[in-house]
Protein backbone atom coordinates (compact mmCIF):
# COMPACT_ATOMS: atom_id res chain seq x y z
CA UNK A 1 0.00 0.00 0.00
CA UNK A 2 1.16 3.59 -0.71
CA UNK A 3 0.83 6.09 1.62
CA UNK A 4 0.58 9.99 1.53
CA UNK A 5 2.37 10.61 4.64
CA UNK A 6 3.93 8.32 7.10
CA UNK A 7 4.13 9.32 11.05
CA UNK A 8 6.89 6.97 12.37
CA UNK A 9 8.34 6.20 15.59
CA UNK A 10 5.78 8.23 18.11
CA UNK A 11 4.35 7.27 21.05
CA UNK A 12 0.75 7.12 19.95
CA UNK A 13 -2.49 7.81 21.40
CA UNK A 14 -5.93 6.65 20.46
CA UNK A 15 -8.25 9.16 21.38
CA UNK A 16 -10.09 6.19 23.83
CA UNK A 17 -7.69 6.22 26.46
CA UNK A 18 -6.00 2.90 25.34
CA UNK A 19 -2.45 2.38 26.40
CA UNK A 20 -0.48 4.27 24.32
CA UNK A 21 2.61 2.70 22.52
CA UNK A 22 5.36 3.54 19.75
CA UNK A 23 3.87 2.69 16.24
CA UNK A 24 4.23 4.07 13.07
CA UNK A 25 1.04 5.69 11.14
CA UNK A 26 0.03 5.96 7.56
CA UNK A 27 -2.30 8.20 6.25
CA UNK A 28 -3.85 7.98 2.95
CA UNK A 29 -6.14 10.52 1.88
CA UNK A 30 -8.10 11.92 4.67
CA UNK A 31 -8.09 8.60 6.87
CA UNK A 32 -5.60 6.79 8.98
CA UNK A 33 -5.18 3.36 6.63
CA UNK A 34 -2.25 1.65 9.21
CA UNK A 35 -1.47 2.21 12.48
CA UNK A 36 1.80 -0.99 12.56
CA UNK A 37 4.06 -2.35 15.70
CA UNK A 38 5.75 -2.37 12.65
CA UNK A 39 7.89 0.09 10.29
CA UNK A 40 5.90 1.17 7.10
CA UNK A 41 7.39 0.91 3.96
CA UNK A 42 8.07 4.13 2.73
CA UNK A 43 8.40 3.70 -1.03
CA UNK A 44 7.22 6.78 -2.52
CA UNK A 45 5.45 8.26 -0.08
CA UNK A 46 5.97 11.85 -0.64
CA UNK A 47 5.94 12.65 3.31
CA UNK A 48 7.62 11.16 6.12
CA UNK A 49 7.56 12.49 9.36
CA UNK A 50 9.76 11.21 11.62
CA UNK A 51 7.95 11.40 15.48
CA UNK A 52 11.18 9.88 18.11
CA UNK A 53 10.52 11.21 21.65
CA UNK A 54 7.19 12.71 20.18
CA UNK A 55 3.45 12.56 21.18
CA UNK A 56 0.91 11.82 18.06
CA UNK A 57 -2.66 12.23 18.99
CA UNK A 58 -5.54 12.85 17.37
CA UNK A 59 -6.62 16.85 16.83
CA UNK A 60 -7.95 18.26 20.11
CA UNK A 61 -11.28 19.57 20.34
CA UNK A 62 -12.69 22.96 21.02
CA UNK A 63 -16.34 22.08 22.46
CA UNK A 64 -16.92 25.81 23.52
CA UNK A 65 -16.15 29.04 20.86
CA UNK A 66 -17.77 31.96 19.81
CA UNK A 67 -15.85 31.58 16.04
CA UNK A 68 -19.20 32.47 14.68
CA UNK A 69 -18.08 35.85 13.17
CA UNK A 70 -14.67 34.95 12.73
CA UNK A 71 -15.00 31.97 10.67
CA UNK A 72 -16.78 34.20 8.23
CA UNK A 73 -13.61 36.07 7.11
CA UNK A 74 -10.59 34.21 8.26
CA UNK A 75 -12.00 30.99 7.99
CA UNK A 76 -8.46 29.12 9.08
CA UNK A 77 -8.75 30.11 12.74
CA UNK A 78 -5.11 29.93 13.14
CA UNK A 79 -5.36 30.86 16.56
CA UNK A 80 -6.60 27.55 17.31
CA UNK A 81 -5.15 25.11 15.28
CA UNK A 82 -1.55 26.30 16.28
CA UNK A 83 -2.36 24.68 19.08
CA UNK A 84 -3.53 21.44 18.37
CA UNK A 85 -7.58 22.11 17.57
CA UNK A 86 -8.84 20.62 14.89
CA UNK A 87 -12.31 20.67 15.87
CA UNK A 88 -14.45 23.73 16.97
CA UNK A 89 -18.12 23.73 18.01
CA UNK A 90 -19.89 26.93 17.24
CA UNK A 91 -23.09 28.64 18.38
CA UNK A 92 -22.25 28.61 22.34
CA UNK A 93 -24.76 30.49 25.08
CA UNK A 94 -27.55 31.00 22.89
CA UNK A 95 -25.59 32.79 20.23
CA UNK A 96 -25.44 31.55 16.22
CA UNK A 97 -25.44 33.96 13.07
CA UNK A 98 -28.10 31.19 10.95
CA UNK A 99 -30.90 32.94 11.05
CA UNK A 100 -30.33 36.99 12.77
CA UNK A 101 -29.99 39.46 10.75
CA UNK A 102 -26.49 41.39 10.61
CA UNK A 103 -27.55 44.38 12.81
CA UNK A 104 -29.23 41.74 14.99
CA UNK A 105 -26.05 39.83 15.31
CA UNK A 106 -24.29 42.97 16.46
CA UNK A 107 -26.39 43.47 18.97
CA UNK A 108 -26.26 39.77 20.22
CA UNK A 109 -22.18 39.43 19.99
CA UNK A 110 -21.24 42.85 20.57
CA UNK A 111 -21.22 43.20 23.83
CA UNK A 112 -21.66 40.04 25.35
CA UNK A 113 -18.65 38.24 23.78
CA UNK A 114 -16.67 41.86 23.39
CA UNK A 115 -15.91 41.32 19.61
CA UNK A 116 -16.50 44.92 18.01
CA UNK A 117 -20.07 45.46 17.07
CA UNK A 118 -19.21 47.31 13.67
CA UNK A 119 -17.03 44.17 12.35
CA UNK A 120 -19.75 41.81 13.50
CA UNK A 121 -22.04 43.54 11.32
CA UNK A 122 -19.45 44.00 8.24
CA UNK A 123 -19.17 40.21 8.46
CA UNK A 124 -22.74 38.84 8.72
CA UNK A 125 -24.24 41.29 6.43
CA UNK A 126 -23.00 39.35 3.09
CA UNK A 127 -24.77 36.37 4.30
CA UNK A 128 -26.54 34.25 1.83
CA UNK A 129 -28.16 31.76 3.84
CA UNK A 130 -31.42 31.82 5.55
CA UNK A 131 -31.52 28.32 6.70
CA UNK A 132 -29.39 25.71 8.62
CA UNK A 133 -28.63 23.73 5.32
CA UNK A 134 -28.33 26.67 3.89
CA UNK A 135 -25.89 28.28 6.22
CA UNK A 136 -23.56 24.83 5.88
CA UNK A 137 -23.60 24.76 2.53
CA UNK A 138 -21.64 28.59 2.82
CA UNK A 139 -19.92 27.24 5.69
CA UNK A 140 -18.34 24.61 3.63
CA UNK A 141 -17.87 26.59 0.89
CA UNK A 142 -15.31 28.49 2.90
CA UNK A 143 -11.34 27.04 2.79
CA UNK A 144 -12.00 25.96 6.39
CA UNK A 145 -9.06 25.10 8.79
CA UNK A 146 -10.54 22.55 11.65
CA UNK A 147 -13.32 20.71 11.10
CA UNK A 148 -16.77 22.90 12.79
CA UNK A 149 -19.77 21.28 14.81
CA UNK A 150 -22.38 23.67 15.38
CA UNK A 151 -25.18 24.16 18.49
CA UNK A 152 -28.19 26.52 16.65
CA UNK A 153 -28.79 29.33 19.45
CA UNK A 154 -31.83 29.50 20.86
CA UNK A 155 -31.33 33.67 20.96
CA UNK A 156 -30.93 33.60 17.19
CA UNK A 157 -34.52 31.74 16.36
CA UNK A 158 -35.86 33.73 19.21
CA UNK A 159 -34.64 37.45 17.89
CA UNK A 160 -35.16 36.61 14.00
CA UNK A 161 -38.67 35.25 14.84
CA UNK A 162 -39.90 37.52 17.33
CA UNK A 163 -38.03 40.54 16.58
CA UNK A 164 -34.91 41.86 19.09
CA UNK A 165 -37.44 44.21 20.65
CA UNK A 166 -40.27 41.55 21.35
CA UNK A 167 -37.94 39.06 22.08
CA UNK A 168 -36.48 41.08 24.95
CA UNK A 169 -39.40 42.33 26.64
CA UNK A 170 -40.68 40.08 30.09
CA UNK A 171 -44.52 40.81 28.92
CA UNK A 172 -44.47 39.57 25.32
CA UNK A 173 -44.88 35.53 25.04
CA UNK A 174 -44.28 34.21 21.62
CA UNK A 175 -47.77 33.83 19.38
CA UNK A 176 -48.75 29.98 18.61
CA UNK A 177 -47.43 30.60 15.30
CA UNK A 178 -44.02 32.36 16.11
CA UNK A 179 -43.68 29.52 18.68
CA UNK A 180 -43.89 26.56 16.20
CA UNK A 181 -41.86 28.60 13.89
CA UNK A 182 -38.96 28.33 16.64
CA UNK A 183 -39.67 24.57 16.56
CA UNK A 184 -39.62 24.10 13.20
CA UNK A 185 -36.22 26.27 12.70
CA UNK A 186 -34.67 23.89 15.54
CA UNK A 187 -35.95 20.76 13.72
CA UNK A 188 -34.13 21.96 10.53
CA UNK A 189 -31.18 22.90 12.37
CA UNK A 190 -31.01 19.16 13.62
CA UNK A 191 -32.06 18.01 10.10
CA UNK A 192 -28.72 19.79 8.87
CA UNK A 193 -26.31 17.97 11.20
CA UNK A 194 -25.92 20.55 14.16
CA UNK A 195 -25.15 19.05 17.61
CA UNK A 196 -27.69 20.46 19.28
CA UNK A 197 -29.29 23.85 20.55
CA UNK A 198 -27.97 26.30 23.01
CA UNK A 199 -29.76 29.03 25.73
CA UNK A 200 -28.65 30.82 28.37
CA UNK A 201 -30.10 32.29 31.31
CA UNK A 202 -27.38 33.72 32.68
CA UNK A 203 -28.70 37.79 33.41
CA UNK A 204 -25.49 39.66 33.46
CA UNK A 205 -25.19 38.98 29.45
CA UNK A 206 -26.52 42.12 27.87
CA UNK A 207 -27.03 43.29 24.47
CA UNK A 208 -25.18 45.80 23.01
CA UNK A 209 -26.75 48.63 20.26
CA UNK A 210 -29.69 50.96 20.53
CA UNK A 211 -33.25 48.48 19.94
CA UNK A 212 -32.39 46.79 23.25
CA UNK A 213 -29.24 48.23 24.68
CA UNK A 214 -28.74 46.62 28.21
CA UNK A 215 -31.28 44.05 28.16
CA UNK A 216 -30.24 40.37 28.68
CA UNK A 217 -30.01 38.18 26.00
CA UNK A 218 -33.96 37.44 24.22
CA UNK A 219 -33.18 33.38 25.49
CA UNK A 220 -33.44 34.76 29.39
CA UNK A 221 -37.08 35.91 28.57
CA UNK A 222 -38.20 32.23 27.58
CA UNK A 223 -40.76 31.01 29.94
CA UNK A 224 -41.14 27.54 30.67
CA UNK A 225 -43.71 25.83 28.57
CA UNK A 226 -41.39 27.64 25.13
CA UNK A 227 -38.21 25.49 26.67
CA UNK A 228 -40.00 22.67 27.42
CA UNK A 229 -41.18 22.32 23.99
CA UNK A 230 -37.71 22.92 22.41
CA UNK A 231 -35.82 20.05 24.93
CA UNK A 232 -39.03 17.65 24.08
CA UNK A 233 -37.24 18.18 19.93
CA UNK A 234 -34.04 17.64 21.28
CA UNK A 235 -34.69 14.89 23.56
CA UNK A 236 -36.75 13.00 20.19
CA UNK A 237 -33.77 13.59 18.50
CA UNK A 238 -31.13 12.89 21.09
CA UNK A 239 -29.28 15.79 20.69
CA UNK A 240 -27.81 18.27 23.16
CA UNK A 241 -28.76 20.96 25.25
CA UNK A 242 -25.93 23.40 25.84
CA UNK A 243 -26.95 26.12 28.92
CA UNK A 244 -25.83 28.80 31.03
CA UNK A 245 -27.89 28.87 34.24
CA UNK A 246 -28.87 32.18 35.93
CA UNK A 247 -26.42 31.65 38.77
CA UNK A 248 -28.47 33.62 41.35
CA UNK A 249 -31.00 31.56 41.31
CA UNK A 250 -31.26 28.34 42.66
CA UNK A 251 -34.78 27.51 40.77
CA UNK A 252 -32.96 28.47 37.19
CA UNK A 253 -29.67 26.11 38.11
CA UNK A 254 -32.28 23.34 39.13
CA UNK A 255 -34.33 23.29 36.06
CA UNK A 256 -31.51 23.27 33.73
CA UNK A 257 -29.76 20.48 35.41
CA UNK A 258 -33.37 18.29 36.10
CA UNK A 259 -34.55 18.60 33.14
CA UNK A 260 -31.67 15.99 31.47
CA UNK A 261 -33.00 13.59 33.73
CA UNK A 262 -35.26 11.04 31.83
CA UNK A 263 -38.08 9.49 34.38
CA UNK A 264 -40.98 8.49 31.89
CA UNK A 265 -39.20 10.32 28.88
CA UNK A 266 -35.55 9.84 26.97
CA UNK A 267 -33.04 11.69 28.96
CA UNK A 268 -31.72 15.22 27.82
CA UNK A 269 -27.92 15.30 26.96
CA UNK A 270 -27.15 18.55 28.86
CA UNK A 271 -24.28 20.24 29.22
CA UNK A 272 -23.92 23.72 31.59
CA UNK A 273 -21.46 26.47 32.07
CA UNK A 274 -19.95 26.45 33.99
CA UNK A 275 -17.93 24.21 36.61
CA UNK A 276 -15.27 26.31 37.93
CA UNK A 277 -13.74 26.46 41.34
CA UNK A 278 -14.78 30.53 42.14
CA UNK A 279 -13.07 33.04 44.64
CA UNK A 280 -16.31 34.04 45.25
CA UNK A 281 -17.83 31.23 46.11
CA UNK A 282 -14.93 28.23 47.37
CA UNK A 283 -17.99 25.73 48.31
CA UNK A 284 -19.71 26.18 45.23
CA UNK A 285 -17.78 23.30 43.09
CA UNK A 286 -18.33 20.78 45.90
CA UNK A 287 -22.20 21.14 45.04
CA UNK A 288 -21.56 20.90 41.60
CA UNK A 289 -20.14 17.51 42.15
CA UNK A 290 -23.24 16.41 43.92
CA UNK A 291 -25.39 17.65 41.52
CA UNK A 292 -23.85 15.59 38.65
CA UNK A 293 -24.03 12.75 40.72
CA UNK A 294 -27.78 13.29 41.36
CA UNK A 295 -28.74 13.85 38.04
CA UNK A 296 -26.89 11.33 36.08
CA UNK A 297 -27.93 8.90 39.28
CA UNK A 298 -31.72 9.48 38.48
CA UNK A 299 -31.15 8.51 34.60
CA UNK A 300 -29.77 12.38 32.71
CA UNK A 301 -27.17 12.47 31.05
CA UNK A 302 -25.42 15.73 32.26
CA UNK A 303 -22.17 17.27 32.29
CA UNK A 304 -20.91 20.73 33.10
CA UNK A 305 -17.94 22.64 30.74
CA UNK A 306 -15.14 23.28 32.42
CA UNK A 307 -11.48 25.22 31.56
CA UNK A 308 -9.07 23.00 33.11
CA UNK A 309 -6.71 26.13 33.97
CA UNK A 310 -6.91 29.21 35.94
CA UNK A 311 -9.28 31.48 34.65
CA UNK A 312 -7.23 34.64 34.33
CA UNK A 313 -8.96 37.67 33.10
CA UNK A 314 -7.45 41.10 31.61
CA UNK A 315 -9.33 44.48 31.19
CA UNK A 316 -8.71 47.59 29.75
CA UNK A 317 -10.48 50.32 31.91
CA UNK A 318 -13.45 49.04 33.11
CA UNK A 319 -14.43 47.46 30.25
CA UNK A 320 -14.92 43.46 31.15
CA UNK A 321 -18.25 41.48 31.48
CA UNK A 322 -17.58 40.68 35.30
CA UNK A 323 -19.02 44.39 36.27
CA UNK A 324 -22.45 43.22 34.00
CA UNK A 325 -23.14 41.07 37.30
CA UNK A 326 -24.50 44.27 39.39
CA UNK A 327 -26.56 47.36 39.07
CA UNK A 328 -23.84 50.25 39.00
CA UNK A 329 -21.19 48.07 36.93
CA UNK A 330 -23.92 47.53 34.20
CA UNK A 331 -24.88 51.20 34.67
CA UNK A 332 -21.07 52.12 33.64
CA UNK A 333 -21.35 49.99 30.46
CA UNK A 334 -24.67 50.59 29.67
CA UNK A 335 -22.96 54.39 28.81
CA UNK A 336 -21.41 53.53 25.00
CA UNK A 337 -20.07 57.67 24.92
CA UNK A 338 -17.18 58.02 26.99
CA UNK A 339 -17.63 61.47 28.41
CA UNK A 340 -20.81 60.03 29.70
CA UNK A 341 -19.27 57.01 31.50
CA UNK A 342 -16.76 59.40 32.75
CA UNK A 343 -19.07 61.64 34.19
CA UNK A 344 -21.08 58.78 35.89
CA UNK A 345 -18.11 57.37 37.34
CA UNK A 346 -16.71 61.01 38.58
CA UNK A 347 -20.21 61.27 40.54
CA UNK A 348 -20.39 60.89 44.12
CA UNK A 349 -23.76 59.01 44.18
CA UNK A 350 -22.60 56.76 41.74
CA UNK A 351 -19.63 55.90 43.32
CA UNK A 352 -21.31 55.08 47.14
CA UNK A 353 -23.29 52.70 45.00
CA UNK A 354 -20.77 51.07 43.33
CA UNK A 355 -18.96 50.70 46.85
CA UNK A 356 -21.99 49.30 48.34
CA UNK A 357 -22.02 46.80 45.54
CA UNK A 358 -18.29 46.14 45.99
CA UNK A 359 -18.88 45.42 49.96
CA UNK A 360 -22.13 43.12 49.61
CA UNK A 361 -20.23 39.47 49.75
CA UNK A 362 -23.33 37.98 50.15
CA UNK A 363 -25.16 35.50 47.28
CA UNK A 364 -23.59 33.90 44.46
CA UNK A 365 -21.81 35.76 42.10
CA UNK A 366 -18.91 35.04 39.72
CA UNK A 367 -16.14 38.03 40.48
CA UNK A 368 -14.43 38.11 43.57
CA UNK A 369 -15.32 41.81 43.95
CA UNK A 370 -11.54 42.42 45.53
CA UNK A 371 -8.97 45.30 44.23
CA UNK A 372 -6.50 43.82 46.59
CA UNK A 373 -6.32 41.08 43.69
CA UNK A 374 -6.32 43.10 40.58
CA UNK A 375 -3.08 43.57 39.45
CA UNK A 376 -2.14 46.77 37.29
CA UNK A 377 0.18 46.08 34.16
CA UNK A 378 0.15 48.98 32.02
CA UNK A 379 -0.77 52.35 32.76
CA UNK A 380 0.35 56.31 31.82
CA UNK A 381 1.74 56.40 35.46
CA UNK A 382 4.48 54.15 36.09
CA UNK A 383 3.97 54.72 39.72
CA UNK A 384 0.91 52.34 39.79
CA UNK A 385 2.76 49.57 37.51
CA UNK A 386 2.80 46.11 39.59
CA UNK A 387 0.42 47.26 42.17
CA UNK A 388 -3.42 46.25 42.83
CA UNK A 389 -5.74 49.10 42.89
CA UNK A 390 -5.91 48.72 46.94
CA UNK A 391 -2.64 49.33 47.09
CA UNK A 392 -2.45 52.29 45.32
CA UNK A 393 -5.89 53.09 47.30
CA UNK A 394 -3.63 53.11 50.54
CA UNK A 395 -0.90 54.60 48.91
CA UNK A 396 -3.25 57.52 48.47
CA UNK A 397 -3.93 58.66 51.79
CA UNK A 398 -6.34 55.55 52.83
CA UNK A 399 -8.93 56.01 49.58
CA UNK A 400 -11.51 53.03 49.22
CA UNK A 401 -10.14 50.72 46.56
CA UNK A 402 -13.48 51.62 44.46
CA UNK A 403 -12.41 55.11 44.52
CA UNK A 404 -9.09 54.44 43.57
CA UNK A 405 -10.04 52.43 40.44
CA UNK A 406 -12.57 54.50 38.86
CA UNK A 407 -10.05 57.37 39.51
CA UNK A 408 -7.77 55.78 37.39
CA UNK A 409 -10.45 54.59 35.27
CA UNK A 410 -11.25 58.28 34.40
CA UNK A 411 -7.89 59.62 33.99
CA UNK A 412 -6.55 57.11 31.95
CA UNK A 413 -9.50 55.03 30.03
CA UNK A 414 -8.56 51.71 28.03
CA UNK A 415 -4.85 53.00 28.99
CA UNK A 416 -5.04 51.28 32.34
CA UNK A 417 -4.86 47.96 32.02
CA UNK A 418 -5.43 44.91 34.94
CA UNK A 419 -5.31 41.49 35.59
CA UNK A 420 -7.15 38.72 38.18
CA UNK A 421 -8.02 35.60 38.66
CA UNK A 422 -11.18 34.64 38.76
CA UNK A 423 -11.35 31.17 39.54
CA UNK A 424 -9.34 27.40 39.31
CA UNK A 425 -6.84 29.11 41.22
CA UNK A 426 -6.47 26.02 43.65
CA UNK A 427 -4.30 23.57 42.16
CA UNK A 428 -5.75 20.48 43.81
CA UNK A 429 -9.71 21.60 42.79
CA UNK A 430 -8.57 22.19 39.47
CA UNK A 431 -7.18 18.31 39.65
CA UNK A 432 -9.99 17.17 40.90
CA UNK A 433 -12.72 18.73 38.47
CA UNK A 434 -10.45 17.83 35.24
CA UNK A 435 -10.62 14.07 36.68
CA UNK A 436 -14.38 14.62 37.55
CA UNK A 437 -16.34 12.15 35.31
CA UNK A 438 -19.35 14.77 35.40
CA UNK A 439 -17.28 17.65 33.45
CA UNK A 440 -16.13 17.91 30.28
CA UNK A 441 -12.51 19.90 29.26
CA UNK A 442 -12.76 22.92 27.45
CA UNK A 443 -15.39 26.18 27.59
CA UNK A 444 -12.25 28.74 25.87
CA UNK A 445 -14.86 31.05 24.60
CA UNK A 446 -12.31 31.00 21.80
CA UNK A 447 -12.82 34.11 18.82
CA UNK A 448 -14.39 36.13 21.86
CA UNK A 449 -13.32 38.43 24.59
CA UNK A 450 -10.27 39.28 22.33
CA UNK A 451 -8.67 41.85 24.80
CA UNK A 452 -9.62 39.96 27.69
CA UNK A 453 -8.57 36.31 28.07
CA UNK A 454 -6.12 33.51 25.49
CA UNK A 455 -7.47 30.08 26.51
CA UNK A 456 -6.10 29.30 22.87
CA UNK A 457 -3.79 26.39 24.19
CA UNK A 458 -6.18 25.06 27.35
CA UNK A 459 -5.28 21.57 26.24
CA UNK A 460 -1.69 21.83 25.98
CA UNK A 461 -1.50 23.61 29.52
CA UNK A 462 -3.77 20.10 30.68
CA UNK A 463 -1.19 18.22 28.87
CA UNK A 464 1.60 19.53 30.68
CA UNK A 465 -0.40 19.51 33.94
CA UNK A 466 -0.82 16.01 33.84
CA UNK A 467 2.98 15.19 32.78
CA UNK A 468 4.47 17.58 35.30
CA UNK A 469 2.23 15.53 38.41
CA UNK A 470 3.34 12.37 36.46
CA UNK A 471 6.99 13.21 37.03
CA UNK A 472 6.18 14.24 40.68
CA UNK A 473 4.93 11.31 41.56
CA UNK A 474 1.62 12.22 42.08
CA UNK A 475 -0.21 11.92 38.75
CA UNK A 476 -4.46 12.30 38.75
CA UNK A 477 -5.22 10.97 35.92
CA UNK A 478 -2.71 8.87 33.34
CA UNK A 479 -1.55 10.51 29.73
CA UNK A 480 -4.04 8.55 27.84
CA UNK A 481 -7.05 9.28 30.10
CA UNK A 482 -5.81 12.88 29.61
CA UNK A 483 -5.69 12.66 25.88
CA UNK A 484 -8.92 11.22 25.99
CA UNK A 485 -11.09 13.97 27.82
CA UNK A 486 -9.79 16.09 25.28
CA UNK A 487 -10.60 14.16 21.89
CA UNK A 488 -12.66 11.19 21.78
CA UNK A 489 -14.79 11.22 24.82
CA UNK A 490 -15.88 14.66 23.77
CA UNK A 491 -16.28 13.56 20.04
CA UNK A 492 -18.18 10.65 20.96
CA UNK A 493 -20.62 12.66 23.98
CA UNK A 494 -21.56 15.03 20.61
CA UNK A 495 -21.86 12.56 18.48
CA UNK A 496 -18.86 13.98 15.90
CA UNK A 497 -16.43 11.95 13.32
CA UNK A 498 -13.59 13.18 15.08
CA UNK A 499 -11.40 12.83 18.21
CA UNK A 500 -10.26 9.27 17.70
CA UNK A 501 -6.59 7.93 15.85
CA UNK A 502 -7.25 4.85 14.92
CA UNK A 503 -7.34 2.78 11.31
CA UNK A 504 -10.37 4.03 9.56
CA UNK A 505 -10.52 7.19 11.46
CA UNK A 506 -10.26 10.78 9.62
CA UNK A 507 -6.43 12.00 10.00
CA UNK A 508 -6.62 14.93 12.49
CA UNK A 509 -3.73 14.50 13.95
CA UNK A 510 -1.46 16.43 16.36
CA UNK A 511 2.27 15.75 17.09
CA UNK A 512 3.55 17.09 20.54
CA UNK A 513 7.03 17.54 21.65
CA UNK A 514 6.55 16.89 25.49
CA UNK A 515 9.96 18.82 25.98
CA UNK A 516 8.23 21.90 25.19
CA UNK A 517 5.60 21.59 27.31
CA UNK A 518 6.23 24.09 30.02
CA UNK A 519 6.02 27.32 31.83
CA UNK A 520 5.99 29.53 28.46
CA UNK A 521 2.10 27.88 27.65
CA UNK A 522 1.29 30.71 30.22
CA UNK A 523 3.33 34.12 28.60
CA UNK A 524 1.49 36.86 27.31
CA UNK A 525 1.33 37.68 24.20
CA UNK A 526 -0.61 39.77 21.81
CA UNK A 527 -1.39 39.74 18.19
CA UNK A 528 -3.63 42.06 15.33
CA UNK A 529 -6.40 40.91 13.68
CA UNK A 530 -6.44 41.96 10.26
CA UNK A 531 -10.54 41.21 9.92
CA UNK A 532 -11.04 43.28 13.26
CA UNK A 533 -9.32 46.53 12.02
CA UNK A 534 -5.59 45.01 13.57
CA UNK A 535 -7.49 45.23 17.20
CA UNK A 536 -4.94 43.49 19.37
CA UNK A 537 -6.08 40.47 20.33
CA UNK A 538 -4.39 38.24 23.91
CA UNK A 539 -3.27 35.39 22.16
CA UNK A 540 -0.82 32.39 23.47
CA UNK A 541 2.85 31.70 22.04
CA UNK A 542 4.30 28.42 22.66
CA UNK A 543 5.28 27.00 19.99
CA UNK A 544 8.03 24.67 21.06
CA UNK A 545 5.09 22.38 21.57
CA UNK A 546 3.69 21.74 18.65
CA UNK A 547 5.56 20.04 16.42
CA UNK A 548 2.85 18.96 13.42
CA UNK A 549 -1.15 19.66 12.90
CA UNK A 550 -2.43 17.53 10.22
CA UNK A 551 -6.47 18.38 9.67
CA UNK A 552 -8.02 15.87 7.15
CA UNK A 553 -4.65 13.97 6.16
CA UNK A 554 -3.24 17.36 5.36
CA UNK A 555 -0.80 19.16 7.29
CA UNK A 556 -1.54 22.74 8.35
CA UNK A 557 1.08 23.78 10.97
CA UNK A 558 3.77 22.90 12.88
CA UNK A 559 6.84 24.62 14.90
CA UNK A 560 5.46 27.95 14.75
CA UNK A 561 4.43 28.71 11.02
CA UNK A 562 0.73 28.33 9.43
CA UNK A 563 1.30 25.61 5.92
CA UNK A 564 0.32 27.69 2.91
CA UNK A 565 -3.49 25.74 2.94
CA UNK A 566 -4.28 27.36 6.06
CA UNK A 567 -7.04 29.47 5.37
CA UNK A 568 -7.07 29.12 1.61
CA UNK A 569 -7.51 25.57 0.75
CA UNK A 570 -10.24 23.92 2.32
CA UNK A 571 -8.77 20.98 4.90
CA UNK A 572 -11.63 20.83 7.79
CA UNK A 573 -15.18 20.20 6.69
CA UNK A 574 -18.73 20.41 8.50
CA UNK A 575 -19.10 17.60 10.76
CA UNK A 576 -22.85 16.58 10.87
CA UNK A 577 -23.75 15.10 14.19
CA UNK A 578 -24.50 10.94 14.01
CA UNK A 579 -22.38 11.27 10.35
Amino acid sequence: MGYDTIIKDGRWFDGAGSPSAIRHLGVSGDRVVAVSAEPLDETDCPNIVDAAGKWVMPGMIDMHTHYDIEVLQAPGLTESVRHGITTVILGSCSLSTVHASATDAGDLFGRVEAIPRQHVIAAVEGKTWKSAHEYVAALEELPLGPNLGAMIGHSDIRTALMGLDRATRKQVRPTASEQAAMEAALTEALDAGFVGMSAQQLLFDKLDGEVARSRTLPSTYARARERRRLNAILRRRRRVLQGGPDVTSPRSIAAMTFSSVGLFRRQLKTTLISAADLKANPLLVHLMGAITRVVNGLGGDFRWQHLPIPFEVYADGIDLVIFEEFGSGAAALHLADQVERNALMRDEAYRRRFRRDYDSKFGIRVWHRDFFDAEIVDCPDASVLGKTFGQVGVARGGLHPVDAFLDLVVEHGTKLRWRTTISNHRPEMLNKLSAHPGVQLGFSDAGAHLRNMAFYNFGLRFLHRVQRAEQAGTPFLTLERAVHRLTGELADWYGLDAGHLREGDRADVLIVDPSGLDDSLEAYAECPVPTYGNLPRMVNRNDRAVSAVFIGGRYVFGDGVPAEVLGTGRTGRFLRAGG
